[in-house]
């Protein structure tokens, strides 16, 4: 192990884990109030600076089916730390960007190597804790990341204030550095079944297709698709209403912002303290009805012609509150029958997550420059579509045997 001096379960590393696992979100979190200022700055439209969240997506989902089955054969350590290090060098680029079309293509680079971090997080949390254990640490690990893009919209506002959107790339470059560095000092390598067969085609192919066959994982998978959806809509919008349609400053649109997150800290300190009590269909099937509820009310409110911050942002936190109960407790149900290729279960569920968040962002983001209603409806049809996919499918499917751990 060389350098590598901490437990897989010590506090340490849970703290690193929980960094890695937030890289996607404080990614897109932290630039947020920047996007009208990029598309002032470049000459361009709301869409196409839209473009640098749904490429970003794009990215991130694609380099997700490699990286996962690249760990389950060379380890989470390795390949952790070579999506790092791209992800570093594609951050560098993003800040040089002479234009619009060379930052969506930074993004999309970005993008390859931030997935080890919530992709092989999520596999080394699953190598360390089993199925139960998983759900309890990443509703824990949830409420914590939390933290980064609760501050990171607000952090964000005042770098866009004072010096710039570039200034936000500079920090994400700062924090990819500190993960390497931290990476090589204590996270201990977790992967007890390196499989020298993971990464040849026939068996990827193999692996993906015996994933797609279980009822049940593809009902938790949806469960994830949905909520995240959910989440990315008001991602994707969210600077164009509270900023180009209400007239926030960034820097107040951080604190919106962060009133969201705090609902989703609610939702994931809820499932911690709970999941192992109720179990997991159950916060999933709680969970599910709280996001509806927000989602409808915000669907209700602006047709009934309420349009203000609170009518947007208040609805919107009910509806994280039931993300954050139901996405830790989805995830770990749908990676627990699955030790052996947890890396590539890992894999697949973050390939259909992004690739679907990043379809009904671009929709999103093509509506959110003159109204709130693309990003509020999509927001209720996604909830909808998360408590039906757990009604009629996993509530259906037979349940999978767990293997030995």
């Amino acid at each position: 192990m060389g350098a590598q001096s901490a437990r897989a379960d010590s506090l340490s590393v849970a703290v690193l884990l929980t960094g890695l696992i937030a890289m996607g979100a404080i990614s897109t979190d932290l630039y947020l109030p920047s996007l009208p200022a990029i598309g002032a700055a470049f000459g361009v439209a709301a869409a196409e600076v839209q473009l640098t969240l749904s490429v970003f997506l794009v990215g991130f989902a694609c380099s997700q089916l490699i990286c996962g089955p690249l760990s389950d054969r060379f380890g989470r350590r390795p390949v952790i730390l070579g999506g790092i290090a791209l992800y570093l060098a594609a951050t560098l680029l993003c800040i040089a960007a002479p234009s619009i079309e060379v930052l969506i293509t930074a993004r999309f680079l970005q993008a390859l190597g931030a997935c080890v971090g919530p992709v092989l997080g999520r596999a080394v949390v699953r190598d360390v804790y089993g199925r139960e254990g998983a759900a309890q640490v990443l509703s824990y690990m949830g409420m914590a990341m939390a933290l980064a893009p609760a501050l990171g919209p607000i952090i964000g506002g005042y770098l866009q204030v004072w010096f710039g959107w570039q200034a936000n790339f500079g920090v994400l470059a700062a924090f990819a550095l500190a993960l390497f560095v931290a990476i090589l000092a204590v996270l201990p390598e977790t992967n007890r079944w390196p499989d020298p067969s993971a990464t040849r085609p026939a068996r990827l192919a193999t692996t993906y297709l015996s994933l797609l066959r279980e009822r049940s994982y593809i009902g938790y998978v949806m469960i994830v698709g949905f909520s995240y959806a959910g989440i990315f809509s008001f991602i994707s919008g969210s600077s164009f209403v509270l900023i180009g349609l209400l007239g926030l400053t960034p820097d107040l649109y951080g604190y919106c912002f962060a009133a969201i997150v705090v609902g989703y800290m609610i939702g994931t300190f809820g499932s911690g303290r709970l999941t192992r009590r109720l179990g997991l269909e159950r916060m999933i099937s709680l969970g599910g009805a709280v996001q509806c509820f927000g989602g409808l009310l915000g669907v209700v409110l602006y047709g009934a012609g309420f349009f203000s911050v609170i009518s947007i942002v208040g609805p919107v936190a009910l509806f994280m509150i039931g993300a954050g109960l139901v996405l830790p407790n989805a995830q770990a149900g749908a990676l627990g029958p699955f030790p052996k290729n947890a890396g590539s279960a890992s894999a697949l569920l973050g390939f259909c997550q992004m690739g679907f968040a990043a379809l009904v962002g671009i929709a999103v983001g093509h509506g959110s420059g003159t109204s709130a209603l693309p990003m509020m409806a999509a927001i209720a049809l996604v909830a909808l579509g998360a408590l039906m996919s757990y009604r009629l499918v996993v509530r259906r499917a037979k349940p999978l045997a767990q293997e030995a751990d």
